[in-house]
């Protein structure tokens, strides 16, 4: 998203603690403080000193697993803090907000794909602190005259087309994004991977996913806000394809791309994965005109594996994978 609004002629600052991410992996043409989005004195003061019309807020903890286990921390992050940045917001008069949410909000789906106006009934605490954080966001937009984009992300993949960004992570242990660690698996990074449950009611038995390539999404949030600007309203959108994929045909996808085999091995299910999500994509399509040009697997799977040999060669050399890039780990 940074490098997408500088190559606009945006002037960015970024706000960012660190945690997951690098600090050499911002473009420098982008402001850089290191700071908690919660840290309400932090954000006054950068509103205060900045002419800032919109915020963009992807700063969240996001495996469901680790929510189940540790729930007060993902309420912390993803609902108190994100209340925090908020009532900054409003006291900073800020025009338009861009809020990174999930498809994890619906739940367990009755059926696929899914729209926006389906019950939102998440399973698993990831999904409840970003639903309370999108209740908080319409109801601080009613009070105070925000005007905001809510985006609900299916399952983001790929890498930067150019080759500046990718996912990256502070460890290799710590990726949970499955083309990710399919890719890590493919290069010899890990012994092999392991896919959680065989028994779902799909079509091979494995979860099925939505999988968008990241450049995608980020052009829906580069829509959004020229939309908000515009004086469109308050919008609430799914992010997808409007196809699903099973874990084990991203599996194959990455053997035949990658040339390479390596091992997997079958686990029981994790608590908190629904069976099936896949984006109802209607909305997005009409009301910001959005038009996918990367819906394509082989090519996801191609990007995020020479992301990935980029990442390698850092590892080796001690030098930065990219000039400019940006860690992104979204859900």
């Amino acid at each position: 998203m940074v490098l997408a609004l500088l190559d606009a002629g945006e002037k960015v600052i970024v706000l960012d603690d660190l945690s997951t991410g690098f600090r050499w992996l911002v473009p420098e043409a982008a402001k850089f403080i290191i700071g908690d989005v919660g840290d309400a004195a932090l954000v006054d003061a950068i509103l205060a000193e900045h002419e800032i019309d919109a915020i963009a807020h992807f700063a969240a903890k996001i495996v469901v697993p680790e929510s189940i286990g540790d729930p007060l921390r993902y309420y912390l992050n993803n609902t108190a803090k994100a209340r925090n940045l908020l009532e900054c917001a409003v006291r900073g008069k800020i025009k338009h907000f861009i809020f990174s949410s999930t498809a994890a909000v619906y739940g367990e789906p009755p059926v696929t794909p899914i729209d926006e106006t389906f019950p939102l009934a998440p399973i698993n605490p990831y999904g409840r602190s970003k639903l309370m954080t999108e209740w908080m966001l319409k109801d601080a937009a009613k009070a105070h005259g925000l005007k905001f984009a809510i985006l609900r992300y299916f399952n983001v993949a790929g890498a930067d087309p150019k080759g500046r960004l990718g996912q990256s992570s502070q460890s290799m242990p710590n990726a949970t994004h499955l083309i990710k660690v399919a890719v890590q698996a493919a290069l010899g990074l890990r012994p092999g991977l392991e896919v959680f449950g065989t028994d779902y009611p799909t079509r091979d038995g494995t979860c099925i996913r939505d999988y968008i390539q990241v450049s995608d999404l980020v052009a829906a949030h580069l829509m959004a806000l020229d939309y908000l600007r515009k004086g469109g309203e308050s919008l609430i959108c799914n992010c997808g394809y409007g196809r699903g994929v099973s874990v084990l045909e991203v599996v194959d996808a990455v053997k035949r791309v990658s040339g390479a085999d390596f091992k997997v091995r079958i686990s029981g299910r994790r608590p908190g994965d629904p069976a099936s999500l896949v984006a109802g994509t209607k909305r997005i399509k009409a009301v910001l005109g959005w038009t996918p040009e990367y819906d394509n697997l082989p090519t996801i799977v191609g990007q995020a594996l020479e992301w990935e040999r980029q990442l390698r060669n850092k590892s080796i050399t001690g030098e930065p994978a990219g000039a400019n890039s940006l860690a992104c780990d979204a859900v």
